[in-house]
């Protein structure tokens, strides 16, 4: 696998070359970006929802709804910028649909999956889990209150420039990086490649124990970067 050339689409969030694809039909419609946040987090929780009923031939079809609510989280901040409409709110809501819908995600399938073999350890897994993307949802916003909106803004470009100054050369980092990036922008396609053998059950412990490494993580780097 080769970096991408410069010019072209990076290869990842994969999810960006649907929501490309998308984005220019929103621009010909009075479609507002915030209507399209909202949208998202409908499509979200009708995933949610499916995932908790007993039988897992809904699975599929939940993963479909997800993919959906991603390509349409990618499109309402594509919209905004290309109309230059971009706003604190906007972002704001954008963020608290993401945790929404991840928190939803998490608590239905830990419904489903204990409906589906009858012990109530993968229920919990799914609150852990969720309980732990609430606390990084808690804690970041905590963080970018405290840094300030220029230093959130600071961080981004970091991150931003991380990516591409790490780009992947060999074959290893390559695996890496796309497993990282498909735990992140991309989750929505690991969920669809779980759902084709019925294997969503894994995320649950997944979820549970990664969820509350990340708040940790988060915390261990802010601790360091303050006493820098």
């Amino acid at each position: 696998m080769n970096a991408p050339v410069s010019g072209q689409r990076p290869l990842f969030p994969l999810i960006r070359h649907l929501s490309a694809r998308l984005t220019p039909i929103f621009l010909q419609t009075p479609v507002s970006a915030n209507q399209i946040t909202t949208a998202s987090l409908g499509l979200g929780l009708a995933a949610a929802g499916l995932l908790t009923t007993p039988d897992p031939a809904t699975d599929l079809a939940a993963a479909g709804l997800l993919l959906g609510a991603y390509v349409l989280d990618n499109c309402d901040g594509e919209v905004a910028r290309a109309r230059g409409r971009a706003s604190s709110f906007g972002r704001h809501y954008d963020t608290f649909v993401d945790w929404v819908v991840h928190t939803a995600f998490f608590v239905g399938l830990g419904v489903g999956v204990e409906a589906r073999l009858g012990d109530d350890l993968w229920f919990w897994m799914g609150i852990i889990a969720a309980a732990g993307g609430t606390l990084n949802y808690a804690l970041g916003r905590l963080f970018e209150y405290l840094d300030g909106k220029a230093a959130a803004g600071s961080r981004d470009e970091v991150r931003e420039g991380d990516s591409s100054a790490q780009r992947p050369t060999t074959t290893g980092q390559w695996l890496v990086f796309a497993f990282r990036e498909l735990a992140r922008a991309d989750f929505c396609f690991l969920v669809v490649a779980l759902a084709l053998p019925g294997w969503l059950w894994v995320l649950l412990p997944a979820g549970m124990v990664g969820a509350q490494a990340y708040w940790m993580t988060v915390c261990i780097k802010s601790a360091r970067r303050n006493r820098a």
